[in-house]
């Protein structure tokens, strides 16, 4: 039997595809099978899954029941109560707002004054087209000695600044007063009709430098912290469980052994507790040279007061005013039966 060409090539096309589909279908068909297993397991696992959380007890929670207010008033009434309520409020904070404002404006106020005094106090005196007359002296002199005194109209037995520290006082630059003293002397012995300040800075006296007290090292330098209003806030003290407690931040007052803390107590009774540094800041620094009821020394730790001293050369307590501070202690319930007290 013949065989044409067209025949073998038409076998051998036939066999080739019938190799390829005996190759490859068994594992077509075995990976169709694979994975339609998967699914159906995935299937069957999803379904009861579904049919578990369908059957699964969820809790019951209880809520509380509503609260309901009622009130005999009518709703009208209620309402105007309401709208009261909120007027109080917020005309509490405006006042709260207009208070902090008050004190910031204080504060600008304070530095103002100082700058027109340094002004009047120098260069600025021979500058004005009038001459100072005797009026205007004592006007200027009665301004200065109001700062001094501030505070005595709340408590006649308050003590004012020594009178050797009021130059410091009504210095713009609040220097030491026992540094300033020491030049005051000369300018009194030597009759000058110029202002102390202006002699002192740019008149007379410019020149002059004591060897007890030079200018560059002593004198320029040694300038007393005078507080204002918000500054003072950060040093003021008040009791809580007869505790000595800083008001600001609630930190209980403790005293170290290598410094000095010095305390005044103002006229109207809020104390006052601070690290003393020589030449920067002393008791006057409190009240910026104001009159104090009861000022001196004070050790403390954790709050509770070990020792106090009537002492202050800047305001030279007496007997009275530390029996007054004593009284303070004792109105806020402070124990002072082991407190070492040095008159």
């Amino acid at each position: 039997m013949g065989v044409s060409v067209t025949d073998l090539s038409n076998g051998s096309n036939k066999m080739s595809t019938s190799s390829r589909l005996s190759d490859c279908r068994p594992q077509h068909m075995i990976l169709e099978r694979n994975h339609s297993f998967v699914q159906d397991k995935e299937q069957n696992m999803d379904s009861t899954k579904s049919d578990q959380l369908k059957h699964k007890q969820v809790p019951l929670i209880s809520l509380p029941e509503a609260l309901v207010f009622s009130s005999p008033r009518p709703v009208s009434e209620l309402d105007a109560a309401a709208t009261t309520l909120q007027k109080v409020y917020k005309s509490y904070r405006t006042r709260r707002n207009l208070a902090d404002c008050a004190v910031v404006v204080e504060e600008l106020w304070w530095k103002a004054l100082d700058f027109a005094a340094l002004r009047r106090s120098s260069v600025s005196f021979f500058d004005v087209e009038k001459p100072e007359t005797a009026v205007s002296r004592w006007a200027r002199a009665r301004t200065r000695a109001a700062k001094v005194g501030k505070g005595l109209s709340k408590d006649e037995k308050a003590q004012k600044l020594a009178l050797q520290h009021w130059l410091e006082a009504i210095d713009p630059r609040h220097r030491y007063g026992h540094n300033l003293h020491m030049y005051y002397d000369i300018w009194f012995k030597s009759l000058s009709t110029q202002p102390f300040f202006y002699w002192l800075d740019v008149g007379d006296g410019k020149e002059i430098n004591l060897e007890k007290c030079p200018r560059s090292t002593v004198l320029q330098r040694q300038c007393i912290k005078y507080l204002g209003p918000k500054e003072r806030e950060e040093y003021e003290v008040i009791v809580e469980k007869g505790r000595l407690v800083y008001k600001q931040d609630g930190r209980l007052v403790s005293t170290d052994e290598k410094s000095k803390w010095i305390f005044v107590l103002s006229t109207t009774r809020a104390l006052y507790v601070g690290k003393k540094q020589k030449g920067a800041f002393q008791h006057s620094s409190f009240l910026a040279g104001g009159a104090t009821t009861a000022a001196g020394r004070l050790v403390a730790n954790q709050g509770v007061l070990e020792a106090i001293w009537p002492y202050s050369g800047h305001y030279h307590p007496t007997e009275e005013n530390f029996k007054e501070f004593i009284s303070f202690l004792g109105e806020h319930n402070v124990d002072l039966t082991n407190v070492k007290v040095n008159i």
